[in-house]
């Protein structure tokens, strides 16, 4: 008998023994004590490995507790870190936002006070500029009527000398009469018309011959006027009988009758008071003929 068919023989009738044969089993026991340890060392051997993992998973269940209150601790200081976190964000927007607000606020009132000082300043230098015209206007229209009444002496003074003149013959007539028409004109801004007509009745002198005249018609209204060097009694009286020829003539009434002149003899003055004659001593003298 081979090896193989001894140990398949084995196979075959041990587990019969080791139930029947005593000695089987104690041989069985012999042999495997010197491989494994008996039962209550065994036994003890697992109570000790039990005890063993037991500790071990009370040490693990310990540390695993104080990790998990660690890690619950962690999170209670992160979750208020979160939190401060949270209100300092909050707190800076916060002061961000009250700044921002604070600042708007001051550039607006600076804006504000600013436009305020800028349109004040400008209201002040535009009265003072007003102020200043208004005085230079005034100094220069004082000046010019200065001026003006100066040179109207000075004209008054030339006309008196030239009717003077004119008087003794030392100048013409029509000289004296057309300063009194110029000064006329350009005071009133009308046309002094010099008009001759021949009086064939002789209703003025008495006998046909020519009548001269100074005409203005200004808005429908007749002005006969006499521009003189000097004029008396008679002068006027024939001053009269003209404007009623020249009013015979046009049939048309005249509105009024001015003699214009610097040397008016007194009985003459008091004939033109009777016959309704307005008289002035110089051109710049007469009313206004504007609003006739």
């Amino acid at each position: 008998m081979n090896t193989a068919e001894l140990r398949e023989l084995i196979k075959q009738e041990l587990p019969q023994l080791v139930h029947t044969d005593p000695e089987i089993q104690e041989l069985i026991l012999r042999l495997s004590r010197q491989e494994f340890a008996p039962k209550q060392q065994t036994e003890d051997r697992f109570d000790r490995l039990f005890a063993k993992l037991e500790r071990d998973s009370e040490t693990s269940n310990r540390r695993w507790e104080e990790q998990n209150r660690k890690w619950e601790e962690d999170n209670r200081k992160w979750e208020e870190n979160n939190r401060k976190w949270d209100e300092n964000q909050a707190e800076l927007r916060r002061m961000r936002e009250e700044s921002e607000r604070q600042w708007k606020q001051h550039s607006e009132e600076s804006e504000r006070q600013w436009k305020q000082h800028s349109e004040e300043s400008e209201r002040q230098w535009k009265q003072h500029r007003e102020e200043t015209e208004r005085e230079a206007k005034a100094h220069r229209e004082e000046f010019d009527r200065v001026h003006e009444e100066i040179m109207a002496m000075n004209r008054k003074h030339d006309r008196t000398v030239g009717a003077l003149g004119a008087r003794w013959g030392l100048s013409s007539e029509k000289a004296f009469r057309d300063a009194l028409t110029s000064v006329l004109e350009k005071n009133f801004d009308i046309k002094v018309l010099n008009v001759t007509e021949y009086d064939d009745l002789g209703m003025v002198f008495g006998r046909p011959d020519q009548i001269e005249l100074d005409v203005i018609i200004v808005n429908g209204t007749l002005i006969l006027m006499e521009l003189k060097s000097s004029i008396d009694k008679a002068g006027m009286y024939i001053f009269e009988r003209k404007a009623r020829f020249y009013e015979q003539r046009h049939d048309r009434k005249a509105n009024r009758l001015i003699v214009i002149s610097p040397m008016i003899d007194a009985r003459a003055r008091q004939v033109g008071e009777r016959l309704g004659i307005e008289m002035f001593g110089d051109s710049v003298l007469v009313e206004s003929l504007e609003n006739i």
